[in-house]
């Protein structure tokens, strides 16, 4: 008897030893520390859901600290996540999501209906207005349900709250109001796969493996992102081994990394469009208020050109703000390059000599802007260079403080209606003016529900976006990463469309 009482103690023991978890599935403790080297400054903004803005960064920071209702995920855009199942009411009118049990936050305390509901409420990001406008309440009919109820059916429901947004990102509700919209910026408590360790301004973010996270127990221990704003010293880091990857490497330095034994360049086209907008064109007294002058920055840019010096020719040239990967996308003719025509039109509209812009405002990481402005230069649009820090600059772009040209783009997930919401029309985050046709379009698309009724509403925004030249599109662009040789799995491309590595929990080092 004692022996099979020592057996089974042993055997016991090599359970534990092999990490044996509930349900059976057998994980090893996560191991040793992965680090991204960031074309970025990092802001605190990111580390609330509250203040998702429309461009794909703040997801950075949201895969790895917070964890979603549904999300995007590997092989599937709307995966169930916080909610293990949901569904629409036959009228349209409400849509019901089941939480998973036993789901923690970083701090231990359960994740439960009053915090979904609060952290709908508390949201304040992009798309938040047309959020509150069609929701007329957010119900709790019982512990671990939670129920929306929609003013009328609204078909792009799951689209807005469920992958555009970062309404459906849960935050825990007791600590939020303990600590306050500060304080939760400086201390961010989450139930995504890692929590927080410490963030230095300017420097990096630090965070390590929650293991209780319910999906699985991560592979890496400790996460570090790093803000390498200069590419050349990115690179330089990660052929030194101080960075396992990096971000944004581009041109020559990208050619230099695929040459470098033990580096692997990483191209990754994703649904992030650029484009170049003119904030001013409803300004009668503004020389953007002209088509022509708008249609002639579409002429004087050698895309192709640019595509070639800057991503080695792997981002796509679609002519449009919209993602071709995008439901109800339209594909609109392109512009050739043609210095020429773009000189004629400028002179047509009064302008035979050019004029001064003034400013090209831009992300401060951005690829094109340089080129883009050399290239009005050369037709006598004389526009001075702004960059500013991506945060700062976005914050501009949506408050409408910048005149002359702005760098616009986003890689946001979503659709044709969550974009042209956005950037397109009257009242969107990033929109400075806006035509009654797009709009009155817009209301009619949002409403309804015959699929094919709206996809043909939402093309028909899109060519008069192309016909009123309200941007200039630049392309879909390649997100170009470098790999250095410790990484097994980057997680870079793993989520259709998405620009940068997720999901964290998935991330992997070779084996030592």
């Amino acid at each position: 008897m004692s022996r099979v009482r020592g057996a089974l103690v042993l055997f016991v023991s090599l359970l534990v030893s092999l990490n044996v978890l509930v349900g059976g599935r057998a994980e090893a403790a996560p191991e040793g520390q992965m680090t991204w080297a960031v074309h970025i400054s990092l802001a605190p903004t990111w580390f609330d859901p509250a203040e998702t803005s429309g461009i794909i960064t703040p997801f950075m920071v949201l895969y790895a600290l917070h964890d979603a209702v549904l999300k995007p995920m590997p092989g599937n855009p709307m995966a169930p996540s916080l909610a293990e199942a949901w569904s629409a009411s036959p009228d349209g009118l409400s849509y019901e999501f089941t939480l998973r049990k036993g789901v923690q936050f970083h701090n231990g305390d359960p994740v439960t209906a009053d915090d979904v509901k609060f952290s709908f409420e508390r949201y304040r990001g992009t798309s938040y207005k047309m959020l509150r406008e069609r929701v007329s309440a957010v119900e709790i009919p019982e512990p671990g349900r939670v129920r929306f109820r929609l003013k009328q059916p609204w078909p792009d429901f799951m689209t807005f709250y469920g992958t555009a947004t970062g309404a459906a990102w849960i935050v825990p509700k007791k600590y939020v109001e303990k600590v306050g919209d500060e304080g939760f910026k400086k201390a961010p408590i989450g139930a995504g796969p890692y929590r927080f360790v410490s963030f230095t301004p300017g420097v990096e973010l630090v965070l390590e493996a929650f293991e209780q996270y319910w999906r699985k127990v991560p592979n890496v221990k400790r996460l570090v992102l790093r803000a390498i704003p200069d590419e050349a010293t990115r690179l330089a880091a990660l052929k030194r081994g101080e960075v396992d990857i990096a971000y944004a490497i581009r041109g020559a330095m990208a050619e230099e990394l695929q040459r470098t034994p033990g580096l692997t360049l990483k191209p990754n086209v994703g649904q992030a469009t650029q484009w170049v907008y003119f904030p001013e064109q409803w300004d009668p007294k503004s020389p953007w208020h002209d088509r022509r002058v708008r249609l002639a920055v579409n002429h004087a840019i050698d895309r192709p050109a640019i595509n070639r010096a800057e991503t080695l020719g792997f981002s796509r040239l679609t002519w449009n703000i919209v993602p071709p990967s995008f439901e109800f996308f339209w594909q609109p003719p392109g512009y050739p390059y043609d210095p020429a025509r773009a000189r004629q039109l400028l002179a047509e509209a009064g302008y035979p000599k050019g004029f001064d812009a003034p400013e090209f405002f831009c992300d401060a990481a951005s690829v094109i802007a340089e080129p883009i402005v050399n290239y009005l230069n050369a037709i006598g649009i004389r526009a001075k260079l702004r960059p500013i820090e991506r945060a700062a600059f976005f914050r501009g772009y949506a408050e409408r403080k910048y005149r002359g040209l702005i760098q616009g783009g986003s890689g946001a997930f979503g659709n044709a209606a969550t974009r042209i919401e956005a950037f397109v029309a009257s009242g969107g985050t990033y929109a400075h003016g806006g035509y009654p046709d797009i709009d009155g379009l817009f209301r009619e698309q949002a409403a309804e529900t015959d699929r094919a009724r709206r996809e043909a509403t939402l093309q028909r925004i899109q060519q008069l976006i192309h016909e009123k030249v309200m941007f200039a599109p630049m392309w879909l662009l390649a997100g170009l990463s470098g790999r250095g040789p410790r990484v097994e799995e980057s997680g870079i491309g793993v989520i259709p469309g998405y620009a940068f590595s997720a999901p964290y929990e998935d991330v992997k080092l070779k084996a030592k």
